[in-house]
């Protein structure tokens, strides 16, 4: 599983450094913030790992996880598991959300008996409660302000996914999904705003969400152009094949006056393997010249012309090869390759935005 933190964290130990000298410019400490950014970064891990955890009893398979200061947005593959009816799928999504903020509350309730267990007074009750200065006391309040404010029905927190999926019950996931990113997004610019007359903390939150909001919005367009689009729309007609017989030099040569990385080996009229440039490269270099044949990947997965981008997506991931043979009554018609693929899903992705953008302006 891929773990990333999000732009909005690599921010965070400035504004952290920034707060705490703003309010105590004598005594304010780079490695105490520091550490309070652990903290942070620590009970936003506990909580997405409540998440993964409770997804995996569902039989969903975590991807990649991007960690935010307030939340985590995970990509699950759900292409392995059976599509639920709307009638369970949303009690589902209930129970997933509310793992994180249990996780949070535990958590804050463990620390808050250490706590009374070590025998050192920490005032739990000071204002402000999140500070550098107290570490112990932000750890429960770090957990506890996680808990409050990923219930905020902002999607993608917690409570925005209850309300999508209340939503769900009456709309379609996608319209669904845009209308609680319509509101998470109202949600973050009010905070942003009150933030900037009150506490600079509502400011940072709203940005936040609006981030994490924005994450999803794209990452929903995307699923949309991978179920949605065919192959015929974005495969390449005009390729360039290699034969069994071609030497690896020639392979080459050919391979230097095309833009191809990966190359369709053809005998006749059928297809028999698939060649990337690098390949070549590698055989040419640790045994010299042979023949295409001797080197070429002769286990490969082949795709039709109404296949959807997502199901070549996954056998690409599946067998971590770098090119799709499109075929039609056992004859080539087309080639997809990774690098078109993402190419190719970016531009439509961008395009479909623009269109919806253009039709709700």
């Amino acid at each position: 599983m891929d773990v990333r933190l999000h732009l909005t964290f690599l921010i965070l130990p400035v504004f952290v450094y920034w707060t705490d000298y703003a309010v105590n410019q004598q005594n304010a400490s780079g490695p105490r913030d520091l550490a309070l950014v652990g903290i942070i970064l620590a009970c936003v891990a506990a909580h997405e790992c409540g998440h993964v955890l409770a997804a995996r009893r569902f039989g969903l398979i975590p991807k990649a996880v991007i960690l935010l200061p307030l939340t985590g947005v995970a990509l699950y593959d759900e292409s392995r598991v059976e599509k639920q009816p709307s009638a369970t799928w949303w009690k589902r999504e209930i129970r997933l959300a509310l793992v994180g903020p249990l996780v949070n509350l535990a958590l804050a309730g463990f620390a808050i008996a250490a706590i009374a267990a070590s025998g050192h007074p920490v005032d739990l009750w000071t204002w402000p409660f999140l500070k550098a200065r107290n570490l112990p006391r932000s750890v429960v309040w770090a957990n506890l302000y996680l808990a409050s404010l990923n219930l905020l029905p902002a999607y993608p927190l917690d409570g925005g996914r209850i309300l999508r999926a209340f939503l769900s019950r009456a709309l379609d996931l996608q319209s669904a999904t845009r209308r609680a990113v319509s509101i998470s997004s109202a949600i973050a610019m009010v905070l942003v705003f009150a933030g900037l007359f009150s506490d600079a903390w509502l400011t940072m939150v709203g940005v936040i969400i609006f981030s994490a909001a924005q994450l999803e919005e794209r990452a929903l367009v995307f699923q949309s152009v991978l179920e949605n689009v065919r192959l015929e729309e974005v495969m390449l007609t005009d390729f360039a094949t290699l034969s069994p017989a071609d030497t690896l030099e020639d392979a080459l040569d050919k391979a230097v006056h095309s833009l191809q990385d990966d190359f369709p080996v053809v005998r006749g009229s059928d297809m028999v393997g698939v060649i990337s440039r690098q390949r070549i490269l590698d055989a040419l270099r640790a045994e010299g010249n042979g023949y295409v044949q001797a080197v070429m990947n002769k286990i490969f997965d082949v795709s039709v012309r109404h296949d959807s981008l997502g199901s070549a997506f996954r056998k690409l991931t599946a067998r971590s090869s770098s090119i799709i043979p499109v075929v039609e009554d056992e004859r080539l018609i087309g080639i997809v390759t990774l690098q078109n693929l993402m190419h190719s899903m970016s531009l439509l992705a961008e395009s479909r935005k623009l269109r919806r953008d253009e039709s709700e302006s």
